[in-house]
């Protein structure tokens, strides 16, 4: 076949200049492009040839916005350099990408007027669905999204927030599992180290564990820091080793919290882990796992989580408000080193 000429473009090719080029019709490079779609093989051949010498691309992105379910979804996160975002972001992008959707990533603060403008932005892209991983979004701004045809999805949110759909975890077996493990060491004088935030996800932690201890009968204090860091945990263990009286165990809020926590145990009070003090995190993040730590943890239900929010994308029809909160019931313990505190 002839080579055929197009002039050179710094701009990119249409459909309408590869029918041109190719001799064909508008309506003939559009079924060339569309899988299924009748078209002889010599017009096939004329449009590839074309489409190879502009450089030309089929627009997706306005082909999909005619239909549903590949109009972008949006996610809104926030502290996206945290393992467990990173994580969770994993597994929503690979599972969502996978059910052939478009994913649009709107990184966000923990406060109200981000969340705000993230769902503006999500409203003016017309995307499908805003799945809100940080932050609580305005109530008002919510209702607008519903009232316009997107799914809201809130994730370990507040359930406060109605006509929307609730993906939460139970972290009630969890932390009984935590008491558990301790107590098992001979561990009655527990402390949680824990946050100021005061996120969802962190006070159901707070409650369920401190909850435990007393049905248990453990003695237990909480400590709090204003994040969920590395520099937290060192904080924590500065103020915490330094007294008098130590605690037979420590459950940290979170594994950087843990991994800040065990460095400074270590290097600076000298202290044998789990032959002094017990130590226990949450996450069950990639760090928690190399050899300096090898620390006992938590797994969060990240592909359990993908999932749920998956199959309630692909619902037809809203279900009845009692049905939408959807609790992923199990958490995964990982334990790495035996707990010998007596």
């Amino acid at each position: 076949m002839t080579k055929l000429k197009g002039p050179a473009k710094s701009r990119a090719a249409s459909a309408t200049e590869v029918a041109r080029l190719a001799g064909v019709s508008r309506s003939a490079v559009s079924r060339t492009f569309t899988d299924g779609a009748s078209v002889s093989a010599k017009t096939r051949e004329k449009v590839l040839a074309a489409a190879a010498e502009l450089n030309y691309h089929v627009n997706h992105l306005a082909r999909s916005l005619s239909k549903e379910k590949s109009r972008p979804v949006c996610l809104l996160a926030a502290n996206l350099d945290k393992p467990y975002h990173n994580l969770l972001l994993d597994a929503l992008t690979r599972q969502l990408q996978a059910d052939g959707r478009m994913v649009m990533i709107i990184n966000v603060t923990s406060d109200p007027e981000s969340a705000d403008e993230a769902l503006q932005k999500a409203l003016s892209y017309r995307a499908s669905a805003s799945i809100v991983m940080s932050g609580t979004p305005p109530e008002a701004m919510v209702q607008t999204c519903v009232e316009s045809g997107q799914k809201v999805i809130l994730i370990n949110r507040s359930n406060d927030i109605e006509n929307v759909h609730h993906v939460q975890i139970d972290y009630h077996q969890a932390m009984h599992q935590a008491v558990d493990y301790f107590l098992e060491a001979g561990c009655t004088k527990l402390c949680l180290v824990s946050s100021t935030k005061g996120t969802p996800s962190l006070l159901a932690r707070e409650r369920f564990f401190i909850e435990a201890a007393n049905e248990k009968g453990a003695e237990v204090s909480v400590w709090r820091s204003h994040e969920t860091n590395y520099e937290d945990g060192q904080r924590a263990a500065h103020e915490l080793l330094s007294e008098s009286e130590r605690h037979h165990a420590y459950f940290c809020i979170t594994d950087l919290v843990a991994c800040g926590f065990l460095d400074t145990a270590r290097h600076t009070f000298g202290v044998s882990i789990p032959n002094d003090i017990s130590v226990l995190g949450f996450d069950d993040v990639p760090q928690s796992g190399w050899q300096g730590y090898n620390l006992s943890t938590f797994a969060q239900p990240y592909d359990g989580i993908a999932q749920r929010v998956i199959a309630i994308l692909n619902e037809q029809q809203d279900q009845d408000l009692s049905a939408r909160l959807a609790v992923i019931p199990k958490m995964r313990r990982t334990i790495r080193q035996h707990n010998n505190k007596t």
